[in-house]
């Protein structure tokens, strides 16, 4: 009887191999719209904030401090925090679409796509913002997944990644290369710059979990392979 193709021999002992699981897509998903309805919650009390009690920046002037100990954590606060509904609707639409690609993969690497870009976002806002300026906003996240997106289809070289690559590289493209210029005033370039750096790494980060190790001759075979 020929043994289960999903079995293997180690060490002359027919040993299961678990089934393969897919990506845990919906998790994804819910995390994803969870985290921006977050930032819903953050800015319908920062706006209620401002028109009640104050101070005028509401809970903004919690966001990054550059080169002070005290900005650091606006490093955490950075994403929730918007200057009006019109950046906060800008920012979940991208996300949400961006994110919701990621999450196509699974759980795992929208959670190191976000946190990766999140935090080199808000390091590079912190030592390159300029004193006497505060950075807010999920922008910086934003640009980790475009990049992400990108150098995942190039590095995949699957036609689909490569297509989605392209296609969010051409809609994205123009404002992705405008947000990266220090000419923009008023604009975080520093927080672009840091996700975009994110979310290369992760790409690439992702890529070398994802590629098989090298299995020494006669510790593994083949089901039906001969001995």
């Amino acid at each position: 009887m020929n043994p289960d193709p999903r079995t293997f021999r180690a060490g002359g002992v027919q040993t299961a191999r678990p089934a393969p699981q897919g990506p845990r897509r919906w998790p994804a998903l819910i995390l994803l719209f969870a985290f921006v309805a977050l930032m819903w919650v953050v800015e319908a009390a920062d706006q209620v904030i401002q028109a009640t009690i104050g101070p005028p920046q509401g809970l903004d002037g919690y966001g990054v401090r550059p080169l002070s100990t005290d900005g650091l954590p606006g490093i955490i606060f950075q994403p929730f925090l918007h200057g009006d509904w019109a950046h906060l609707i800008g920012n979940s639409i991208a996300l949400l679409v961006l994110g919701s690609i990621i999450a196509m993969s699974g759980i795992r690497p929208l959670i190191s796509v976000t946190l990766i870009s999140w935090l080199a976002s808000g390091v590079v806002s912190w030592i390159l913002g300029g004193t006497g300026t505060v950075h807010i906003g999920a922008s910086g996240i934003v640009f980790g997944y475009i990049f992400y997106v990108i150098v995942r289809g190039l590095f995949s070289r699957r036609f689909l990644h490569l297509l989605v690559g392209l296609v969010i590289g051409f809609y994205y493209g123009f404002e992705a290369l405008a947000g990266l210029s220090p000419m923009l005033d008023g604009v975080s370039w520093q927080g672009h710059l840091g996700g975009a750096i994110g979310g290369v790494l992760s790409a690439y980060g992702l890529k070398r979990d994802r590629t098989p190790q090298a299995v020494t001759a006669g510790q593994r075979r083949n089901a039906g392979s001969p001995r």
